[in-house]
């Protein structure tokens, strides 16, 4: 079973929160606490990430599964990058699990680009030596900005390990960039929103969307990128407050 961050909120359907690739349940607290002040709000550590358990596979049939064992009642399901493909994996696998659906920049296809850098950037840390976030920081070398510190949110100082499965997450990459064949459709209401000045969702994609997505929808943050909720995380939670209130 997943570890969950559970916030409370009023009597509303709950919403499940499934973050990115090097992420977990801690990056979205600040979000999550916002949005609890309309509905319960359960937010997840994927598996091979933060405190949830670690596994020899890294599928999105796999962690669509763990997302649906988490889900006790419907619920809304946002979803971010590799937290989106698994939550668009768990409404077209387990519809009766998912209320609406909110993919954050992220499409259901696959895409030529790999995370192997900021894997391999965490793996040239020499962790024996390191003792506190500043030289870690100077270790993490070859990233784009802001991308060192968010990944040293994942790094357990005091036992000197990351929380993440670097080595499965090395070995199924291909997975975790491409997207499954699956059948079916989701039939509920999706909400693609995605950054204006990210390229992650293109207009090519939303027949591939639509095939999968009948019901879904489009919007855009102005002037983010692909981490529009840490760029602009208020609007980033009145966009999704505004859709599952519909």
């Amino acid at each position: 079973m997943l570890n969950t961050v559970h916030y409370d909120g009023p009597d509303a359907t709950p919403l499940l929160i499934a973050h990115g690739l090097f992420g977990s349940a801690r990056n979205w607290n600040v979000i999550a606490k916002r949005l609890s002040a309309t509905r319960h709000v359960v937010v997840v550590d994927m598996r091979n990430h933060g405190a949830s358990p670690w596994f020899d596979a890294h599928s999105y049939g796999e962690l669509a599964a763990d997302l649906a064992e988490v889900i006790d009642q419907p619920m809304d399901v946002l979803g971010h990058s590799m937290g989106g493909k698994a939550a668009m994996v768990l409404a077209l696998k387990y519809p009766n699990k998912v209320n609406r659906l909110v993919v954050a920049d992220i499409a259901p296809v696959a895409y030529s680009h790999t995370q192997m850098g900021p894997l391999e950037a965490m793996r040239g840390v020499d962790l024996s030596v390191v003792k506190n976030r500043a030289e870690a920081l100077a270790q993490l070398v070859g990233l784009q900005d802001g991308v060192a510190d968010f990944l040293l949110q994942s790094l357990d100082f005091k036992n000197k390990r990351w929380k993440l499965n670097l080595d499965v997450l090395a070995a199924e990459m291909d997975k975790i960039i491409g997207f499954p064949e699956v059948s079916g459709t989701f039939d509920g209401p999706t909400l693609f929103l995605s950054g204006a000045n990210s390229d992650y969702v293109q207009h090519a994609h939303r027949g591939t969307i639509k095939a999968l997505f009948p019901q879904s929808h489009f919007a855009k943050i102005s002037g983010v990128g692909h981490w529009l909720h840490a760029e602009k995380p208020r609007e980033f939670e009145a966009s999704v407050t505004a859709f599952c209130a519909i």
